[in-house]
C-alpha cells in the first residue's frame, strides 16, 4: 500500500511540473534567441512575418504596440518592415503601463478596459520569440493580442532560409 502511494505522489508531483511549461512566458522570455544567424536569414523571416502580418491584420485598419524591446537585427529590421507597409506602431517604452504586462494580462482585459483603450486609439500588443533548435532549423513566433502566429524555417544547403511548414495561427 505505500508503494501505491508513493507512486501517485511521483506521479501527482510529475503533472504538476508538467503544468509548468503550460504558464505563459514572463515578458524577459520574448525576443530574438539565436545566435551567428545571417543577416539574410533575418530579413527572409522579417519580409515572411510582415506578409503574414499584413494579410490577418491590414495596416491602414491596425495599430500595434511593441511589448519588448527591439535592440537585435531581427527586431530592428522588424519595425522597419512594418513601418515601410504603412503600420502605425508603438515602440517598447520600459516604464509604460503596458510594458510591465505579460501577455496573459493584456489577454485578459476587462471589455470596459478594451473601449477605453479602443478610445484611446490603443493598439494590439506585439511581441516575438526568435529561437533556434540546431544549425539548422528555426522557429518564429509573433504575438499579436491574445493570438499567436509560429512558422519554422530551415537553413537549405545553398544557403538560404525557406519555410519548413505553414503559418500555424493559435487563437
Amino acid at each position: 500500500m505505500t508503494m501505491r502511494k508513493t507512486a501517485f505522489l511521483m506521479l501527482l508531483l510529475a503533472g504538476l511540473a508538467g503544468l509548468g511549461g503550460c504558464a505563459t512566458p514572463a515578458p524577459s522570455a520574448y525576443g530574438n534567441f539565436t545566435q551567428g544567424t545571417p543577416a539574410a536569414f533575418h530579413q527572409t523571416m522579417v519580409h515572411d512575418a510582415v506578409k503574414q502580418l499584413v494579410a490577418l491584420y491590414p495596416p491602414a485598419n491596425t495599430r500595434l504596440d511593441l511589448q519588448q524591446p527591439t535592440p537585435d537585427v531581427f527586431g530592428s529590421q522588424l519595425v522597419e518592415s512594418l513601418r515601410a507597409k504603412g503600420y502605425a506602431l508603438l515602440e517598447f517604452k520600459p516604464g509604460s503601463k503596458t510594458a510591465a504586462l505579460p501577455a496573459t494580462a493584456t489577454a485578459t482585459a476587462t471589455a470596459t478596459d478594451r473601449a477605453a483603450d479602443r478610445a484611446a486609439g490603443a493598439g494590439k500588443p506585439l511581441r516575438y520569440v526568435l529561437d533556434q533548435f540546431d544549425a539548422n532549423l528555426y522557429r518564429l513566433t509573433l504575438q499579436v493580442g491574445e493570438q499567436s502566429l509560429t512558422r519554422a524555417y530551415l537553413a537549405a544547403q545553398g544557403g538560404a532560409l525557406r519555410p519548413a511548414g505553414a503559418w500555424v495561427r493559435k487563437e
